[in-house]
């Protein structure tokens, strides 16, 4: 961007990667930046995001005695390290018997104005009443002769908040946010952004987190919008930066052309928010690497894609453990991409473990067919072997599961769900298979035949998943109804789908309701993710 001679404010949009919880290391980072800020793009204002010091969200955390002292030392530390520039900080704002979300405006160790978030959202994955209380007044403050006005995230959804700081005096809104990723969120920001600022004839600076947070994901993306709704500047998606605006005395923002980045694809954004999500998680956390069991299917080949580009080859072990019900071509295809991704990788027979099982068993099975036990047993020694490794290198297990599969319960406790972290929890079968293409698109990862080929849990002979699930088309289109729209079963059947299966799936998905509260966090990519997004009771006589 170029600031012209008459420029009268300078904006830089910080769109940083935080951590909840390390208000020490964000303080740091928040000071690095406002230095950097000042000193090389020679702003005004540098605007963070939402509860930035504590990075969001931070749940119980702000119950915590120690919370409100760490967030009194931060804030001292920001007044006397930080001068000659504005800075517009997110963070939790403690009063005798309540706190609020709040925006405070620092320059030159004084506090310049302090804003306290209107719209507490309280559906979804939000849950902020429980915490905040909600603010009621407009807050302005002025730079080199424009008025600016504060807003935090929710309060640029709904008219009041904006129409209350354009009454006030504000010529341009800072928005800080905290706004988690789903597919096509972008498209509906940018449709919210232009309706305020149309009604408010104000431009907006929006100023969005990024990073991973346990299920949570935060895609940045911050958006610059004029007061006539046009988005004039869009920095990038999944990756963290300074970002200059330069304003005119008007307010109006003087961007370079073609400083609007395209957003995108679905295919790109899902694997760039799931590979952000496993990258932040396993390092946060402590962990080395990540160890995961490598089958042959798709879903396994896509996990292991992600973890190595989330981590690097050198930090992912794959392990194959066949029995007497594993293809020759999964072992090929299993060892094709290990190889081709670089990662080390092992093939354990669970064999002799399965077989141990069955006759240790074998007096308290006496007089019962086999059936789905001995299936479960397979992946539960394979569950015990991942878990076993897991313990010996201090590396996590990732989970390969699918939205579909654990929707329905196609999944085996104590198995194949065993895991610290699920990067495709919240993704579909389908879309699995979308994300297999987009990733061999950027160099090779998945040979096709893992692609085309029919998926199979092998275990047991000849087995497919279709012998035990509708056709994924037919089960993701359900699900999306069922689960995601939450529509009732009358309703899906009406869209002329056979009313048996219909209610089938809708039950396979009620009662395995107590395995996905069983099942590790997972990325959340859809409007309506298993975990903190959909909460329902597993004991319900509905």
């Amino acid at each position: 961007m170029s600031r012209t001679a008459d420029s009268g404010v300078v904006i830089v949009m910080a769109q940083l990667d935080l951590w909840v919880g390390d208000v020490d290391g964000n303080t740091d980072r928040i000071i690095e930046a406002a230095l950097r800020a000042r000193d090389e793009h020679h702003a005004d204002v540098v605007v963070f995001p939402e509860l930035a010091l504590t990075a969001y969200p931070p749940e119980d955390l702000l119950l915590r005695d120690g919370m409100r002292l760490r967030i009194d030392r931060a804030m001292q530390r920001l007044r006397e390290a930080v001068t000659g520039i504005h800075v517009v900080v997110g963070y939790p704002e403690y009063t005798p018997g309540c706190a609020f979300n709040a925006a405070c405006v620092l320059r030159d160790g004084e506090q310049v104005a302090n804003y306290r978030k209107h719209r507490l959202p309280n559906y979804s994955v939000f849950d902020e009443v429980r915490y905040f209380r909600p603010g009621d007044s407009a807050t302005v403050f002025e730079v080199n002769g424009l008025t600016l006005g504060l807003t935090i995230c929710e309060d640029i959804w709904e008219p009041e908040p904006s129409a209350m700081a354009a009454a006030a005096g504000a010529r341009v809104l800072l928005n800080l946010n905290a706004s988690p990723f789903h597919l096509d969120k972008g498209s509906e920001r940018g449709q919210v952004l232009t309706a305020r600022a149309q009604e408010s004839d104000c431009p907006i600076i929006y100023v969005n987190a990024v990073g991973g947070q346990d299920e949570l994901v935060f895609d940045g993306e911050s958006l610059v919008c004029d007061a006539r709704g046009r988005i004039v500047y869009r920095a990038p998606a999944f990756e963290e930066g300074l970002f200059a605006v330069p304003l005119d005395s008007t307010g109006e923002p003087q961007v370079d052309a073609g400083a609007v980045r395209q957003p995108l694809g679905p295919e790109a954004s899902v694997y760039s928010a799931l590979t952000l999500a496993v990258r932040d998680y396993v390092n946060r956390n402590g962990f080395p690497g990540v160890v995961l069991g490598l089958s042959g299917g798709i879903d396994s080949a896509l996990a292991l894609a992600i973890a190595v580009d989330a981590l690097g080859p050198e930090r992912v072990e794959a392990v194959m453990m066949p029995s007497r019900y594993t293809s020759e071509i999964s072992l090929v295809d299993a060892r094709a991409e290990a190889e081709t991704l670089g990662v080390a990788y092992h093939e354990i027979s669970i064999e002799k473990p399965f077989r141990a099982m069955l006759e240790v068993l074998a007096p308290r099975f006496e007089g019962y067919d086999e059936d789905l036990t001995e299936e479960n047993i397979q992946a539960r020694c394979r569950g015990v072997m991942l878990m076993a490794i897991s313990n010996k290198t201090g590396q996590m297990v990732l989970t390969t599961g699918n939205k579909s599969e654990m929707a329905v319960g196609y999944a085996t406790l104590y198995g194949d769900m065993v895991g610290g972290f699920a990067p495709l929890k919240d993704v579909s079968k389908l879309m699995v298979y979308r994300l297999a293409r987009y990733r061999n698109g950027l160099s090779p990862a998945i040979p096709e035949r893992v692609i085309t080929r029919e998926p199979s849990a092998e275990l047991r002979a000849d087995q497919a998943d279709s012998d035990s699930l509708p056709p994924y088309e037919i089960l993701d289109a359900l699900l999306e109804a069922l689960v995601e729209q939450e529509r009732p079963v009358a309703e899906v059947v009406a869209r002329g789908y056979d009313e048996a299966v219909v209610r089938r799936v809708a039950g396979l998905v009620k009662r395995n309701e107590y395995k996905r509260r069983q099942a590790p966090p997972g990325v959340r990519i859809t409007r309506r993710a298993f975990g903190r997004d959909r909460r329902y009771p597993i004991t319900s006589g509905y």
